[in-house]
């Protein structure tokens, strides 16, 4: 006895078939772009000309702004993560293309929230002559023995004693008691999702946090912070909070 395949039965196969191929197709890695929005308070931040307040009634204004971004890891709702290899940046305000970068081959997946260090880790604080952002000749470094600057600002000040009324205000020491290293873990307003696209994660950072925040930073009494200690490890309790997402998705 013959057997017959109905076009009903036969369309189903092809159906099913298809259905197994499409669910066969392996999610593709992606990228993820950082965008960093330097900022001071509401407004936009300006450098050289533009004067701001800060919480102590300090006016002030910013003629350098620079911090590192390291150790970069996106987590996702499974409970793991994707870690960027080599992962130091600089961000200057003077230099619009070092406040973006992108971070390639980031595994497919569910991303809610994002994990960095504000600054550069001890090992690269001793590994000798660096390149790229951590080439010494940045401005961003002190000694072998002190390593790098994490976060540098500078600018003028009617309260600042110094000659020209400037501020130099410089966080830097990775190690003991005064360890100006911060790591912080930010959540995304919503999960993005990772296959085979990139996305994009707008991150404000506030200079007025430097300032103010765990210990209130007076210019008056304070103008220059050049060497690691309590005030540059208050510097870092402060600008730890400076981070804030505004956007993330595609």
């Amino acid at each position: 006895m013959k057997k017959y395949i109905t076009p009903l039965i036969a369309t189903a196969m092809i159906s099913t078939l298809f259905s197994c191929r499409k669910d066969e197709i392996p999610a593709k890695e992606g990228s993820i772009k950082m965008e960093f929005f330097n900022v001071a308070g509401s407004e936009k931040l300006a450098l050289n000309d533009k004067w701001y307040k800060n919480q102590n009634g300090d006016s002030f204004t910013v003629t350098k702004f620079n911090y590192y971004i390291s150790n970069i890891r996106f987590n996702n709702t499974s409970g793991g993560s994707y870690a960027e290899s080599e992962s130091y940046h600089l961000v200057e305000q003077s230099a619009p293309a070092s406040q973006s970068f992108d971070i390639s081959k980031v595994p497919a997946g569910t991303y809610n929230s994002v994990t960095f260090t504000i600054g550069v880790d001890s090992l690269r604080n001793v590994s000798g002559v660096q390149s790229n952002d951590l080439d010494p000749a940045k401005g961003m470094f002190w000694s072998w023995s002190t390593g790098y600057i994490m976060l540098k600002v500078e600018g003028t000040s009617p309260r600042s004693p110094q000659s020209g009324n400037v501020y130099m205000l410089h966080a830097g020491g990775f190690k003991g008691e005064y360890n100006v290293l911060r790591t912080v873990t930010l959540s995304f307003p919503s999960a993005i999702s990772v296959n085979g696209d990139e996305s994009h994660i707008h991150l404000n950072a506030d200079v007025q946090k430097v300032f103010g925040g765990t210990k209130a930073i007076s210019i008056a009494a304070s103008p220059v912070i050049m060497a690691a200690g309590e005030n540059g490890k208050a510097l870092a309790d402060n600008y730890k909070d400076m981070f804030t997402i505004t956007a993330a998705g595609k």
